[in-house]
């Protein structure tokens, strides 16, 4: 029986738009993440595969889900993933969240607004940092933050690829409507610029995009732990400078990712701007403080 890790694409953690367990991460919080990214890349690359026949890929996500809960052993990622949980103490609901939503890859190629696409981001982004958050021992509270952030990296993802999702896997995630709206039609998706309706259909979702990333803005500072604290300060950074060019772009022709030199300055700006709400947070407590307290 081959083993699911032999379908993968060739990308890693390395290859993502945004930071995966970077070094800000604490050492002892790594290898569980990493274990999570390669099972959800693992599901990924296979709910994406070219050859893989609809009925194929859902077994070996049922398979994977087996995996997960012991049912078997035949995949080294899930088996990892199973051990990683255990040593944490921590269950497998996210990572079957991430399954339902490549399992609806497999099965569902359209979406019908906005609200169906955030339904498919609850299962496809949202547990992703849920996840994180719990590896650290953070409190539910930060989870409505972390749900927009997820979302809005997964909006940016489908906006920064709808050209190829849509030509090498007829999956639309554009919403129908937004597209009616606009007077775009989803054939204009696969032109090699994209048409004035279809341009401005793609830059009202990234508006739309950077205003669901206002909710998530408070999210950095609501973490407890400092160094996933300056993680997600980095990522919300680096969401906020891709919508804004995705609102002055054409993703069908023009480059929409972030440079070397882009992300190590939205890196720096990042830490430097958790460090100094840190900062002020800690002297505006210790003002209120009594004298002599």
């Amino acid at each position: 029986m081959m083993d699911a890790s032999a379908l993968r694409s060739g990308k890693g953690y390395r290859d993502e738009n945004f930071p995966v367990a970077s070094f800000l991460i604490h050492p002892r919080h790594r290898e569980p993440i990493l274990a999570f990214y390669n099972f959800v890349r693992t599901a990924d690359d296979i709910a994406d595969h070219a050859t893989l026949a609809p009925a194929e890929k859902l077994a070996l996500l049922d398979r994977l889900d087996g995996g997960l809960t012991g049912a078997n052993d035949d995949d080294v990622v899930a088996v990892r993933l199973r051990q990683a949980l255990n040593a944490r103490g921590l269950l497998p609901k996210h990572a079957q969240d991430l399954l339902t939503a490549f399992r609806l890859d497999v099965t569902k190629l359209r979406y019908r607004d906005w609200d169906d696409l955030m339904s498919y981001c609850a299962f496809s982004a949202m547990p992703v940092g849920r996840f994180v958050c719990d590896v650290h021992g953070e409190s539910r509270a930060v989870w409505p933050a972390n749900d927009a952030l997820c979302a809005a990296l997964q909006v940016i993802n489908h906006l920064q690829d709808c050209k190829q999702d849509y030509l090498n896997l007829n999956r639309v995630y554009i919403p129908q409507d937004a597209l009616g709206e606009s007077g775009a039609n989803i054939e204009a998706l696969g032109e090699a610029r994209a048409s004035p309706p279809l341009r401005d259909c793609l830059h009202q979702l990234a508006a739309r995009t950077e205003a669901l990333l206002t909710e998530s803005d408070g999210f950095a500072a609501a973490i407890a732990d400092w160094r996933l604290s300056l993680e997600v300060s980095v990522i919300n950074t680096l969401a906020h400078r891709l919508t804004r060019i995705l609102r002055r772009r054409d993703p069908l022709c023009e480059k929409l990712h972030l440079g070397p030199a882009g992300i190590a300055s939205a890196t720096a700006f990042g830490i430097l701007h958790s460090v100094s709400q840190r900062i002020g947070r800690r002297l505006a407590a210790n003002a209120q403080k009594p004298r002599g307290a």
